[in-house]
């Protein structure tokens, strides 16, 4: 069975890779350093603890497995936190990174799956946002992810190293099974939020903003399911084994959802009319972000299979569990 080396692979996006990958017969190794995951969420594969910036642990764990390639998922996500500690950001994710492929090029691995995200876009030009839209992000979270992709770039130009970057837009949803879902702390996401807020958890879910231009006001988003996702890295993992060339694409549905309709879908599937405030905008927020993601259909041949119901029930189970199991131990 051919290893992979899944670093972030405790994490929200990462640990639905490893089930993914499992399920197409490779075996994920997780090396992650438990900073943000979770090691209950290593259900499929051994795990290693380690840094991304530590290369001697990165070279001790390539060693003893061997895997064929790398998806890379270790990074640090919150824009909000980035714009107050850019340094802590651009040592992680940049340096991190550029650690990481040079360890991975150490141990032989010439293929790697990078963890992208639409932030390095910045404000839309045109919709839908296709590969070729302009690249200027507007924080620093964005931009470290950017500096990744160009170095990728190069790495393939110049070092015979290739990769496929994932440019994601609104990962949202969990496992079908209720195995694992999204556990953030502090947790920033539109829908967890919603859904405890449905559950109890919280007070109030703020709507930030509903005077853009927009059908009803609200912002628009475009939510793909994690494991609609994890599909995505698997097809990119055998395209690059393939052969492939190093190669960039957006994961998202091609579909819009306001703000609106989401608070509207939750509460239909929860039965729950929780309350919402309505607030100010927040600073560097786009008034509408959806993927063209003809890309990935014609080279990868992947299709997202899973709608914003489908979304809104598997994380409403998962997060009505994750009570349940706070309740318990409390």
């Amino acid at each position: 069975m051919q290893k992979v080396l899944v670093t972030g692979g405790a994490g929200y996006v990462g640990s639905h890779a490893c089930l993914a990958l499992s399920e197409a017969g490779f075996e994920p190794v997780v090396y992650d350093n438990l900073t943000n995951g979770h090691a209950a969420f290593v259900q499929w594969g051994p795990l290693e603890q380690g840094d991304i910036r530590d290369g001697a642990r990165l070279d001790e764990v390539i060693a003893k497995y061997a895997p064929v390639a790398v998806l890379h998922f270790a990074a640090l996500i919150e824009v909000g936190e980035s714009v107050k500690e850019p340094g802590r950001f651009y040592d992680n994710n940049v340096g991190g990174a550029i650690s990481l492929i040079e360890a991975a090029r150490r141990g032989g691995i010439e293929a790697m799956v990078f963890s992208s995200t639409c932030a390095t876009y910045g404000d839309p030009v045109v919709m839908p946002m296709d590969e070729t839209h302009p690249q200027a992000p507007l924080n620093p979270y964005g931009r470290s992810k950017l500096m990744i992709e160009q170095a990728l770039a190069d790495y393939s130009k110049y070092a015979d190293f290739r990769s496929v970057s994932l440019r994601y837009f609104n990962a949202a949803g969990a496992d079908e099974q209720g195995r694992i879902g999204e556990r953030h702390h502090p947790e920033t996401h539109a829908i967890p939020l919603a859904v405890q807020t449905a559950l109890g958890q919280r007070q109030g879910f703020k709507l930030f903003g509903n005077d853009y231009d927009t059908r009803d006001g609200t912002a628009v988003r475009d939510y793909i399911h994690v494991l609609d996702l994890a599909d995505a890295h698997v097809r990119a993992l055998k395209y690059l084994l393939d052969g492939g060339e190093t190669a960039v694409f957006n994961l998202g549905t091609g579909t819009g959802t306001t703000v609106n309709e989401l608070i509207d879908t939750i509460r239909r599937v929860t039965n729950y009319p929780f309350p919402v405030e309505v607030v100010g905008r927040r600073e560097g927020d786009a008034p509408l972000l959806v993927a063209n993601n003809s890309r990935a259909r014609e080279v990868l041949g992947w299709t997202p299979r899973r709608n914003l119901t489908d979304i809104v029930n598997t994380a409403w189970r998962w997060h009505a569990s994750e009570l349940e199991r706070a309740q318990a131990t409390a």
